[in-house]
């Protein structure tokens, strides 16, 4: 039996045929006269060999096997449509400028990796900086994208989720005085500030013990026990242990994880990007292991 090729235009006009709800809908989404489009029904149930409508008072309803054809329709105009957005992206060439902060550095590969496969000829400029400073960037037009903890009240923002703020020490940290030793990083850090902001209001004594420009700094100077700091469970190393509450410490808030999109920025590449950093980030997010409980000793 010689089988014949389908005409994708003819599935895609079933499809959108019964999405609309009649010929004379699907004739006004395609720019086709109602006449047209029956005619191209009726092809399509010829070529088939078996009837796909039925009447249904005045209208046409799909028949059994008209809803396997329209199953079959779908996933062969996915697989078309998949085809040509890959293949336009293998020749797309440009760039696509992304911000993100360090907690968040260690899933960027991932994403890129996926992008690059679909985008080969489009270049990534990435900026790993604090989240006060993605943002003005953004603002500036030197972001297409960025990845922020906080500012989830911007108008081109999309909230992934959230992360709660953690006291975070290593374990053996010691109080050596009555001033918690904090270790943060610069005076815009947002979690700096809302450790600070908290333990003012709640009257606990404080002084900056250690200040560090990168996230490894910190990391490094809460493992030599210089003191405790204020921060999300993300990319948390090991020696380091993270509670909610600890010693009589002010709770901390929660920070919400946003995604925005520059102004004005509206290509396949950039679309591509913003869907597989919210994908990954929103994984990261759903797979954070629960703190483990943080204690402080006290010198004797």
């Amino acid at each position: 039996m010689l089988l014949r090729n389908l005409d994708l235009d003819t599935l895609r006009t079933l499809v959108t045929a019964h999405d609309v709800g009649g010929f004379a809908q699907a004739g006004d989404r395609l720019g086709r006269t109602p006449s047209a489009i029956s005619l191209q029904m009726k092809r399509l149930q010829e070529e088939l060999g078996t009837p796909i409508f039925r009447k249904h008072g005045r209208a046409l309803k799909l028949t059994e096997a008209g809803q396997t054809a329209l199953g079959y329709a779908r996933r062969m105009l996915a697989l078309n449509d998949d085809l040509l957005q890959t293949m336009q992206g293998v020749t797309l060439a440009g760039t696509v400028r992304v911000g993100a902060p360090q907690d968040f550095a260690a899933l960027l590969p991932d994403a890129l990796r996926q992008f690059a496969t679909l985008y080969p000829r489009t270049q990534i400029e990435l900026r790993v900086e604090g989240n006060g400073a993605l943002i003005e960037a953004l603002d500036k037009s030197q972001l297409d994208l960025a990845l922020t903890i906080g500012f989830a009240d911007r108008k081109d923002a999309v909230l992934l989720g959230e992360l709660p703020v953690l006291w975070i020490s290593s374990r053996t940290f010691c109080m050596q005085d009555a001033s918690l030793p904090l270790a943060v990083l610069g005076p815009q850090c947002a979690f700096r500030k809302a450790a600070v902001q908290e333990l003012e209001a709640a009257g606990t004594p404080y002084r900056i013990a250690a200040t560090s420009p990168s996230l490894d700094g910190l990391w490094a100077a809460l493992e030599g026990g210089l003191g405790i700091t204020a921060r999300t469970a993300m990319q948390l190393p090991t020696p380091l242990v993270a509670n909610k509450s600890v010693h009589r410490l002010p709770s901390l808030p929660i920070f919400p994880v946003v995604l925005h999109r520059g102004p004005n920025v509206a290509t396949p590449a950039v679309d591509a990007l913003h869907s597989l950093l919210g994908i990954a980030t929103q994984g990261a997010l759903a797979g954070l292991k629960q703190p483990q409980r943080l204690r402080i000793q006290r010198k004797a």
